[in-house]
């Protein structure tokens, strides 16, 4: 990319946002003829000015038109920049299983360096440590990549199990930072990929990435009904033991629906779906954290504040919130604890306590900052908070919003 002409970057980059000459030339307020010439080096692009205007259309930096690296931010919170998007992307779209049954495979990397590598991922993933993560996935998907197409026997299933957990985390992470499309393909992967490690608990936990993808994409019917439909299949009783792992992963499966209905304004189902979770977790006895769900009793109630805000009841939410034992909730891992005070401060805005909303989100940073500064939601909220107080924020807010980069 680096050594091509401007014009056939412009071309690339149109391209790989699907879009025709004719509608970029007509965003671009520039005809098709014109588009034309650019991309085939006829007409120099020599103008600053067109430069960016291109390159805020292509939602790229401009650098890479350029062919330079693009400038990244120099703050430690850095959540994801182009360059990590698009290496991220590249790793998604690897193939090397399929590649290694026609060829052969890639050397694999040792399966104990991958559990520690994975293990560390899980880990920096519910500390909230966004950046530090986007820039390790690319590497870590390649590995796990290769070592699921190389290894062969019970290793195979264990090298593919780590995969489908790579999968999950990118998906994971890539949802909160606002890249749906490729939160979708990377939770897609992960349900492949379960079924080949021979695991119906990986795969029912693969499951909610999916559906939390649909959500955040607009999809939450189907997310419901995808929930509903695992979780029934994995229900305790009948062929299924109701084991700490199979309890932890079938109450996630009932809360993310919880979550889906909600987002439908359904709250009979919410009510039905959370009662069906708060059995598995009464069974479960306690917090716990199989399969990376942090699934267990106080975990269930930071759905259900979670559930009312989707629904519109704020001041259902901060009722829940305010009885939840401090102990428990601060027992919970940065990730969990910030998320659910991003939740409260939507709350406390629904009921327009803005003054509790910007604590909230003070509260949040605090713990994980970067699921204050990176999270779209969070700025919405930290924009909504601004734009209702009287006369000038209070100076933390201030401070948080100009670190989130968020005017009023």
């Amino acid at each position: 990319m680096d050594e091509l002409p401007i014009g056939r970057r412009v071309a690339y980059w149109r391209g790989r946002r699907k879009m025709s000459q004719q509608v970029f030339a007509d965003r671009l307020g520039k005809s098709k003829s014109w588009v034309d010439k650019v991309e085939r080096g006829v007409r120099r692009l020599d103008k600053f000015s067109v430069l960016y205007e291109i390159a805020d259309i292509l939602q790229v930096d401009v650098q890479l038109l350029l062919g330079k690296d693009p400038e990244r931010r120099t703050d430690a919170l850095n959540c994801i920049d182009q360059v990590e998007v698009q290496e991220i992307r590249a790793a998604l779209e690897r193939y090397d299983s399929m590649s290694a049954y026609f060829d052969a495979a890639p050397y694999p990397p040792p399966l104990a360096d991958m559990r520690k590598a994975v293990n560390h991922a899980w880990l920096t993933y519910q500390y909230g440590r966004y950046g530090m993560l986007t820039r390790a996935l690319p590497k870590l998907l390649r590995d796990a990549q290769a070592a699921d197409a190389g290894y062969g026997g019970d290793q195979a299933r264990e090298a593919a199990h780590l995969l489908g957990q790579v999968y999950q985390i990118a998906s994971s992470v890539l949802r909160k930072l606002g890249e749906c499309d490729l939160a979708w393909l990377a939770a897609d992967r992960s349900m492949a990929v379960a079924q080949r490690a021979d695991d119906p608990l990986l795969a029912g936990i693969a499951t909610t990435r999916v559906c939390n993808a649909l959500v955040a994409m607009g999809r939450p019917r189907p997310a419901l009904e995808l929930n509903v439909t695992i979780a029934n299949r994995l229900a305790p009783g009948g062929g299924n033991e109701a084991s700490p792992a199979l309890l932890s992963v079938y109450g996630m499966l009932l809360l993310q629906g919880a979550m889906a209905a909600a987002r439908i304004g359904d709250s009979a189902t919410v009510g039905d779906l959370i009662n069906g979770a708060q059995e598995a977790a009464t069974l479960l006895g306690g917090d716990q954290n199989h399969y990376w769900t942090s699934f267990g009793p106080t975990n269930l109630e930071l759905h259900r504040a979670a559930a009312a805000v989707e629904l519109g009841d704020g001041g259902r939410a901060v009722e829940v919130h305010q009885r939840i034992q401090e102990p428990a909730f601060n027992a919970l891992l940065p990730e969990r604890r910030a998320h659910h005070l991003l939740d409260i401060a939507r709350g406390f805005a629904q009921v327009g306590d803005v003054a509790n909303a910007g604590e909230m989100l003070l509260r949040g940073d605090r713990l994980a900052p970067s699921e204050i500064r990176c999270r779209p939601i969070a700025h919405e909220v930290m924009s909504d908070v601004l734009r209702r107080t009287r006369g000038a924020p209070p100076s933390p807010i201030a401070e948080l919003a100009e670190h989130m980069g968020v005017g009023v």
